[in-house]
């Protein structure tokens, strides 16, 4: 819930005005609801793709406040976020109300980057190996494969989320290798899906995060609100 429509079309001409973007990296941002048709016709004439942070599971009716997936499509959204850790921790939702939703998104083609992640007591107790599995388990428990294309999975530890701290290579690199041996003995194509992490990247940890084995790329959060860091990170994909 962060910058007004004005300021996010602000952010995407600032972005395109910097002529950085390559067919190395993708780049898709995803403002709030308000934001999204603006932002798509700011980004119309560049390779910035579009999507919502959230949607619900039914198509219509009387859900106040909720939207649906033909709203989002017809703004002119491609992708939407699901499962993310502030859904999850702050509005409660669980496995099965997000797979309900990833069901929905595939139906009515929306591409999807799928949250995952352990808060700091889960991993202290040695539960994130159970937790990972139990997230992805559920979300596709009713699928027999992964779209090869416009589905990612982003790990994102809710310990690093928003505090500063962020996870060591080796532990982003561990729980991602987690992540596909988990969707391999699902009989899923786990070495096939772009993982991404999420938790306090920054200019200064991109890097070494970047050339960590199993991650694919990243779920920007705080960094992603100023155009310059967002384009500091950018930048070491094309370095």
């Amino acid at each position: 819930m962060n910058l007004t429509s004005g300021a996010g079309v602000n952010f995407i001409h600032e972005l395109v005005s910097k002529n950085i973007m390559s067919d190395t990296a993708q780049i898709i941002l995803c403002p709030s609801f308000t934001g999204i048709i603006p932002a798509v016709k700011a980004a119309q004439d560049s390779t910035i793709e579009i999507g919502a942070q959230n949607v619900y599971f039914e198509s219509s009716g009387a859900y106040t406040g909720e939207v649906s997936t033909a709203m989002l499509k017809e703004a002119g959204c491609q992708w939407v976020i699901l499962g993310h850790s502030e859904r999850r921790h702050i509005f409660k939702e669980n496995d099965q109300t997000i797979a309900k939703k990833i069901q929905r998104a595939l139906q009515d083609d929306l591409k999807i980057i799928l949250c995952v992640g352990e808060t700091l007591e889960q991993r202290e107790a040695g539960q994130t190996d159970a937790l990972l599995k139990s997230q992805l388990e559920s979300a596709f428990e009713d699928m027999s494969e992964i779209p090869n294309k416009g589905f990612c999975i982003a790990y994102e530890p809710v310990w690093a989320i928003g505090t500063g701290r962020t996870a060591t290579p080796e532990q982003a690199g561990g729980a991602h290798g987690l992540i596909r041996d988990i969707l391999n003995d699902m009989s899923l194509p786990g070495n096939a899906v772009p993982l991404l992490y999420g938790g306090s990247v920054n200019p200064e940890n991109a890097k070494e995060l970047l050339i960590t084995d199993g991650i694919d790329g990243f779920l920007i959060g705080g960094a992603s609100l100023k155009c310059e860091t967002f384009c500091q990170i950018y930048e070491q994909f094309k370095s």
